[in-house]
């Protein structure tokens, strides 16, 4: 089992940046693939960016590629996404979740288990 707790969304301006923070509970964490998704008001939930259980291999959406950077933490248990160059579009609830039986998945229907996410806002 794991737990997963997001932190870190807020409003910021166009232009700004954040930075998400996913604390995981559980021994095993450093055994999963992590992933964060987000999903917008009326729109279908979207892959944003995973990491593989080393650390080794990260994938971005073609979307977020250059202003995102997902980093993880075995010895914390944790995963962040550092988000720059903030745009309105990635107005969303951004959510982590943990993948156990792949290397590296963009399908969120491969993660077991998901975190209550986090609201992100930008402004225009």
């Amino acid at each position: 089992q794991v737990r997963l707790v997001e932190s870190g969304g807020g409003l910021v301006q166009a232009g700004g940046s954040l930075r998400l923070s996913c604390a995981a509970s559980g021994r095993t964490f450093s055994r999963y693939a992590m992933g964060w998704f987000r999903q917008a008001s009326r729109k279908e939930r979207e892959f944003v960016a995973a990491i593989t259980y080393s650390g080794g291999t990260t994938y971005y959406a073609d979307s977020v590629k250059g202003r995102f950077t997902i980093s993880r933490d075995n010895a914390k248990n944790t995963v962040d996404l550092q988000m720059n160059s903030l745009k309105p579009e990635d107005t969303a609830v951004y959510y982590c979740a943990a993948a156990y039986r792949v290397m590296l998945t963009t399908i969120g229907s491969e993660y077991e288990y998901w975190g209550q996410g986090t609201q992100v806002t930008v402004s225009s």
